[in-house]
């Protein structure tokens, strides 16, 4: 069983989620794209956490800014896609897309998603039911294009529809209140996005973090129009 930690970096601001993750029998864990280091630690100290690797999505700044603070302090691996090795600093492990990323009994299958970048990938343990899709799918939008084109995110997120409705994905970002918009005006204000954002700002007032939604909820309910966030 895989227990996830969402962790917010750079909070106010760009609103980050890096997530610790850890395959309960045999305690082996992971940070998933670590925007800063403090935050991160922070949560390792309170759950007694070591992690032994730290995954990224994708090369964009906010997404690995603490990769090399986290890798001294733990000595863990960087682990990226091989397209992104020359992008970020200190990768060991380089996967190509299509293999399995074991992390103790948790598999990892990593699924290319180039768009949002080039080299963008998802980490899918498909035997939890969880999706972590970095800055190609949010929770009510969909990730900007800052190196691909529209029929590249087309595809991408059609790798992601394909996926079973019941499949947790857990974004790289907060955008909750900048999606809604969007949101709103696709499905046109409906009961499933009212009650969405009724909890989210529930769990944003207590410091919670919104996601994880399935993404048969998400097929239903997230803008297909492409956003650019700010990075």
């Amino acid at each position: 069983m895989l227990q996830v930690y969402p962790v917010l970096c750079r909070a106010g601001y760009m609103d980050n989620y890096a997530y610790i993750i850890v395959d309960e029998t045999t305690k082996t864990a992971a940070v998933i794209d670590p925007s800063e280091a403090a935050p991160v630690i922070d949560k390792c100290t309170e759950q007694n956490i070591t992690p032994q690797f730290i995954l990224n999505t994708h090369h964009h700044f906010d997404h690995v800014d603490g990769n090399l603070e986290l890798k001294e302090k733990y000595a863990a691996r960087i682990v990226c896609n091989v397209a992104d090795a020359g992008r970020i600093i200190g990768a060991d492990i380089c996967l190509t897309p299509g293999e399995i990323f074991n992390l103790g009994r948790a598999r990892a299958e990593i699924i290319d998603v180039s768009a949002h970048t080039i080299g963008h990938i998802l980490y899918y343990f498909k035997n939890d039911k969880i999706l972590f899709t970095g800055d190609t799918l949010f929770n009510l939008c969909v990730g900007g294009i800052f190196e691909g084109t529209p029929e590249q995110m087309f595809a991408a997120l059609n790798k992601i529809k394909a996926l079973p409705d019941d499949v947790l994905f857990y974004p790289g970002h907060e955008y909750t209140s900048g999606g809604a918009m969007f949101a709103f005006q696709y499905n046109h204000g409906n009961d499933d996005i009212k009650n969405y954002l009724d909890r989210a700002r529930r769990r944003l007032a207590e410091g919670l973090p919104v996601a994880p939604v399935t993404l048969g909820w998400a097929k239903k309910n997230v803008a297909t129009r492409i956003l650019k966030p700010q990075r």
